[in-house]
């Protein structure tokens, strides 16, 4: 795939999935704007890595669930390289992917879902606001959502996580009917269980070689993984799709 002249906006872009999606699209020639909100050393190294790969790539600090911060992350972007052609919504509330530290549902209160609700789909939101007015004008731009497979599949009750992921797809359907007319693509990458990230170091071996062994190509997904399936649904390989939500989870979920 070729992304020579694209620009592409990767939040949570630093570390994990964000940081693997990044290089992926900085070694097929994409201009990157690594987001992130806290680690700046982290940003600074996928930069590096960005740049060793071939791309061209820059961190804005920003923390995409402020809508004030997501309007300056995508006006950096276009300043820094004149349009945002593609938007990868990778960020999300800090969780523990932990089944022996995770509260049920009596432990929960309606704050737990707000903040993972905001995590992913208000800064999707607002993120979408901000980079709609460039992509409409051009009619051109795909969109790819981060989410996971545990809103078909859920191993592991993240009740509060895996509801905001739901809404995030629920989201992204609904703006791929409004916004396909008007030549801007929304799709969706559901993951199962990632392994190393920061969210899931604290995940049992056990449960990592229980899923393992459910899964039919005998393994957990690594953030390289993730990376291709998003590219494709940014790349023109995949202009004729939109609405869609790719498994990407070695056949654990069979839709």
């Amino acid at each position: 795939m070729d992304f020579a002249g694209k620009s592409v906006v990767v939040t949570g872009g630093s570390r994990g999935i964000g940081a693997a999606v990044a290089k992926a699209f900085a070694a097929e020639g994409a201009a990157v704007v690594v987001n992130y909100v806290r680690n700046e050393a982290a940003a600074a190294e996928t930069v590096a890595a960005c740049e060793a790969a071939g791309g061209v790539a820059e961190a804005v600090r920003a923390d995409v669930t402020d809508a004030a911060d997501a309007s300056r992350l995508i006006g950096e972007a276009a300043e820094a390289f004149g349009k945002v052609d593609v938007l990868v919504n990778n960020a999300f509330a800090p969780y523990r992917f932990d089944p022996e530290s995770r509260r049920p549902l009596w432990d929960l209160d309606w704050s737990d879902y707000q903040r993972q609700i905001d995590g992913a789909v208000k800064s999707t939101h607002d993120l979408v606001r901000a980079v709609l007015p460039s992509m409409l004008d051009r009619a051109d731009g795909a969109i790819v959502n981060i989410a996971t497979n545990l809103v078909a599949r859920p191993a592991v009750p993240y009740h509060d996580y895996a509801t905001a992921k739901a809404a995030l797809i629920g989201f992204g359907r609904t703006l791929a009917v409004e916004l396909g007319p008007v030549g801007v693509r929304i799709n969706t990458v559901a993951p199962g269980l990632v392994y190393p990230t920061d969210a899931s170091r604290d995940t049992p071996d056990a449960l990592i070689e229980k899923l393992s062994a459910d899964t039919p190509l005998r393994r957990v997904a690594t953030p390289e993984d993730v990376a291709g399936p998003v590219l494709f649904l940014a790349s023109e390989w995949s202009r004729f799709m939109t609405g869609q939500t790719l498994y990407v989870d070695g056949g654990f979920v069979m839709p």
